[in-house]
């Protein structure tokens, strides 16, 4: 495998615990390097990392304390 993947794949340990979990990915990046960026997100995918899990995450948390401070009134 390309060190500069290994180096990014160990600075990022939601990266690197996700290849120990699923090994065909460690194949696909040896044989393929460039796939890196499909990698990455992929990742972000599966372990909602994205920009947009974010904000809906924090509009959903938002919507919770709306609700709580409703029901409190």
């Amino acid at each position: 495998m390309d060190p500069l993947i290994i180096k990014k794949l160990i600075d990022s340990p939601e990266y690197y615990n996700y290849l120990k979990e699923n090994s065909e990915w460690v194949k696909v990046l040896k044989k393929y390097p460039e796939k890196y960026n499909d990698f990455v997100k992929y990742v972000k995918k599966k372990y909602h990392l994205r920009a947009q899990d974010k904000v809906n995450n924090t509009l959903s948390n938002m919507q919770v304390l709306s609700d709580v401070l409703s029901s409190i009134k």
